[in-house]
């Protein structure tokens, strides 16, 4: 990306990143034309690839943004503040469901890259899905420590289990076109409280 990008005053870089997000969340990378990113951004097709060298480096960064953008909402809202693993799992869910609400475009471009299977992006999502999703990265930010679970469980396995059901919901839910944050939220809670059946430590009465 050329650093003048980032130079743009705020509301002409927010106009390209929200029409990038739009077209690629419509057509996926393949099919996305970039002439119609420029038009709906207003700015040539020309100036667009000054900015970005090709189409590829404008997803990848745009994915780079909403990975941000979603971090960034999630440490403001204090979601990794409480030291209970599904608290802050909760927390964190909600934080994601309302950016749903007042930011689709971002939410709805990030979860189809994930499945976009498209052979020029493909590794490098799944390389970045990969440096996030890892275990040892998200313990730097949710605090998980045995003496909340059942004695003996394997608090990696946990994790990516939960991981793997978070993933095929809303690979799901994407491939229906059935995507709602209500119905989201809703479906989360209930996983979350099946969880907590299944894994935390109970407290028994003296």
């Amino acid at each position: 990306m050329n650093n003048s990008f980032l130079s743009l005053p705020d509301d002409k870089r927010t106009s390209i990143i929200n029409a990038a997000l739009r077209v690629f969340s419509q057509y996926g990378y393949k099919k996305s034309p970039i002439n119609e990113i420029a038009a709906e951004a207003g700015i040539s097709k020309s100036l667009l690839f000054y900015y970005f060298k090709n189409k590829k480096e404008l997803y990848l960064y745009l994915l780079q943004y909403c990975a941000e953008i979603k971090s960034q909402r999630i440490k403001e809202q204090g979601c990794y503040d409480s030291e209970n693993f599904f608290d802050a799992f909760t927390h964190s869910l909600k934080t994601i469901t309302d950016m749903l609400r007042s930011y689709p475009e971002c939410v709805i471009f990030e979860l189809k890259a994930y499945y976009d299977n498209e052979p020029e992006v493909k590794a490098d999502v799944s390389d970045f899905i990969d440096s996030y999703s890892r275990f040892d990265y998200q313990t730097t930010n949710i605090s998980i420590t045995p003496d909340q679970f059942i004695e003996g469980l394997d608090l990696e396995m946990i994790y990516r289990n939960i991981y793997l059901a978070c993933e095929g919901y809303l690979f799901e839910k994407i491939s229906n076109g059935s995507l709602n944050a209500d119905d989201m939220e809703h479906d989360y809670l209930k996983m979350i409280d099946h969880w907590k059946q299944i894994y935390l430590r109970r407290e028994t009465s003296s």
